[in-house]
């Protein structure tokens, strides 16, 4: 008899479902074996844990005898995480898209025993409103389509998949120039808001990729309304509500404009991303407020989602007791009573009122007294925040997903250790390398990556995006170490990428070759929630050549780079990653420092090269200049009267030496843009 299955996942989100009176499956041979011999539709209800919208779906419908007795008795029901089945996932979001329908999650859909979809939407509500039919209706209404009009389930079906094949075949071109990179970041430019940052509107998601293009037209133009974009979007991330003032971390996005109002889940990826966008504008600007929430934010890493071992943790939900936000809201009352006599500074500049900023409750933030106090006040701030922090662990927590992922780890180990190197933490680089070891040791089988571990088992397939992020942080951590091992690493994690991922059209998809239960493979190269796989492959071919000498990364590189560049002048937006990644290719910055690491001459040129935001670097510290490959433009150069010694090279020419960090300080504030 069909029954609810899900206990035996492992899952959190998935685990959330075991006890719905809907008899779900996961997906799985048997869930389509059942939907054959039944010849029933399937409903795919795909989620994650963290997320708010899946929660009320859950509550109203799946927990619901009465709708739960409709699923059963009309469908095969599947249930599906979209961080453990991201591949899943991404085609059916794809479809639904191709629907004229917006995307999202709860993500639900309708397919036929052979997994083909006909028809879908995100949230139901369990009766009609918000413009939207109620959910039992809906299940009649595609039950008795699929039964009694065949032909027009398969017209959509057939439309679906032509569109779902179309998406494979991206417009090629020869390239991305230097010119059309320059009229994308104007064209980014004109979408910021230069009072509030971020994308024009509500509501606004930290875009890093777009962030860091725009800083990178800045040091390539010299116009420093790039620059002010970039840093008037981060400090206003960096004071509003978005950020946990008192924890550290960032939410997923701003329902607003204002990045006041979050949804408050904490996702692995954002935080990832943003520290590493931080550390590079910090080498620049200096700004004790980044460099703050840089560190404020690892500590909340330590603190809360190092697993076991070392992986870290995919993310932290957004309601806790059933309500959005409970977990991090005040009242004034709270204030006052717990802080005293420094409760109307502390309101005053955490913008806490007795009516609240959202819904009756206080969000704390900064975003009107944002420039850095005096230190004294600054001082006393800190104590109270403390003081809220201890009352705020007496509260029931949020719930935490605490599956690690291979992607989204990848993302904060190359972060880490970036930022480990430019502020001089090898505590944080502990970190990149425990959870890098993790990943590599635990997450693998007949030596192929998996996708996802949790509850001390590995499982799925992993993606390009697996791949890509692993090797990217494979090279970070080379660079940060010289240890070479993970250069080689890097090596044997590209030629699996080749092996399973390759398509000969150029590109490559989302997952691999043998990949069981999937109508269709993906190929795009557009940036999502996460860095896009192709796009970030640009960059890791682009430091494997660089660091190897070897052309055939450089031609991997480009392979790529001409398989989507027809998409820049189709729709920009989604490409950062693809472009920033190209702009590496052409101007990589080859920086190479001959002397043992442990020297204190190596070190002291270290330290000067962290003083300057170099987005295209490639950093190679080595004891002699003939470990470097055959036709790098510094090998068979050395060191000076045996001190260690650094030489910066462009293309086929490289710098004079240079021995000390005032040098090469001056050497590099002086360089100029191509």
């Amino acid at each position: 008899m069909p029954q609810n299955e899900l206990d035996r996942e492992t899952s959190p989100y998935l685990l959330q479902h075991k006890d719905n009176p809907v008899h779900w499956s996961a997906w799985s041979d048997a869930a389509f074996k059942r939907a054959r011999a039944e010849n029933k539709p399937i409903l795919l209800s795909v989620g994650y844990a963290a997320c708010h919208w899946c929660h009320v779906m859950a509550h109203e419908s799946f927990e619901d005898p009465n709708i739960s007795a409709v699923m059963n008795d009309l469908m095969v029901n599947i249930k599906v995480d979209r961080e453990e089945r991201p591949d899943i996932d991404t085609i059916y979001q794809s479809a639904l898209s191709m629907m004229g329908e917006q995307g999202g999650w709860p993500l639900t859909m309708f397919l036929t025993p052979e997994g083909e979809p006909f028809w879908g939407g995100t949230y139901f509500p369990p009766t009609a409103r918000y413009g939207r039919p109620g959910f039992g209706d809906v299940l009649s209404a595609v039950a008795n389509t699929f039964s009694s009009e065949p032909e027009r389930v398969q017209k959509n079906v057939d439309a679906l998949k032509q569109g779902l094949a179309q998406l494979s075949q991206p417009m090629a071109g020869d390239g991305i120039s230097a010119d059309l990179t320059d009229q994308v970041a104007r064209r980014l430019l004109n979408e910021i808001d230069m009072t509030r940052g971020g994308i024009k509107g509500a509501p606004k998601f930290p875009q890093t990729g777009i962030f860091e293009q725009l800083w990178r037209a800045w040091q390539r133009t010299g116009d420093k309304a790039y620059k002010t974009a970039v840093t008037v979007s981060l400090d206003n991330i960096c004071q509003g509500g978005i950020y946990d003032h008192l924890r550290g971390g960032f939410s997923r996005y701003s329902v607003d404009e204002m990045w006041l109002a979050p949804h408050f889940e904490k996702m692995l990826y954002d935080n990832a991303e943003l520290i590493d966008l931080l550390t590079l504008v910090w080498q620049e600007t200096k700004s004790p407020l980044y460099e703050q929430r840089i560190s404020e934010t690892v500590e909340w890493l330590q603190t809360e989602m190092i697993e076991e071992g070392g992986g870290i943790a995919s993310s932290l939900d957004a309601d806790s007791e059933g309500e959005e936000g409970k977990f991090y809201v005040w009242s004034a009352g709270d204030v006052t009573r717990l802080l005293g006599e420094e409760a109307a500074d502390f309101s005053r500049i955490y913008d806490v009122d007795e009516h609240g900023n959202w819904e009756g409750k206080t969000i704390l933030n900064r975003l009107h007294t944002m420039p850095e106090l005096d230190a004294e006040t600054e001082l006393r701030m800190a104590k109270s925040r403390k003081i809220l922090l201890t009352e705020r662990a007496n509260r029931i927590r949020p719930g935490k997903d605490n599956k690690i992922l291979a992607d989204w780890n990848g993302l904060i180990i190359a972060a880490l250790a970036f930022a480990s190197q430019t502020f001089k933490r090898p505590e944080w680089l502990n970190i990149a390398q425990n959870a890098y070891t993790f990943v590599q040791t635990n997450m693998t089988a007949n030596d192929r990556m998996l996708h996802s571990w949790c509850a001390g088992e590995a499982r799925h397939p992993a993606t390009l995006d697996d791949h890509a992020n692993m090797a990217r942080a494979a090279i970070a951590l080379y660079e940060s170490t010289g240890a070479s091992e993970y250069l080689n690493d890097a090596h044997k994690i590209t030629g699996q990428i080749d092996a399973h991922y390759k398509d000969e059209n150029g590109g490559y998809f989302f997952a691999a070759n043998d990949t069981p239960n999937l109508i269709s493979r993906t190929k795009n190269a557009n940036d999502n929630a996460t860095p896009s796989g192709n796009g970030t492959l640009v960059g890791v071919f682009a430091r494997m050549y660089y660091l190897t000498g070897d052309e055939t990364y450089r031609a991997r590189a480009e392979n790529i780079v001409k398989a989507f560049a027809g998409e820049v002048a189709r729709n920009f937006f989604p490409l950062s990653t693809l472009l920033n990644s190209n702009e590496l290719l052409n101007r990589g910055l080859q920086i190479v420092v001959i002397g043992e690491r442990s020297d204190s001459g190596t070190v002291a040129l270290l330290d000067a090269l962290e003083n300057h935001s170099l987005p295209d670097r490639i950093l190679n510290v080595i004891a002699t200049a003939q470990h470097l490959p055959e036709g790098h433009p510094a090998n068979g150069k050395d060191q000076i009267d045996g001190k260690p010694t650094a030489y910066i090279c462009e293309g086929p020419v490289c710098s004079l030496p240079m021995t000390t960090p005032e040098d090469l300080s001056a050497f590099l504030a002086i360089r100029p843009t191509p």
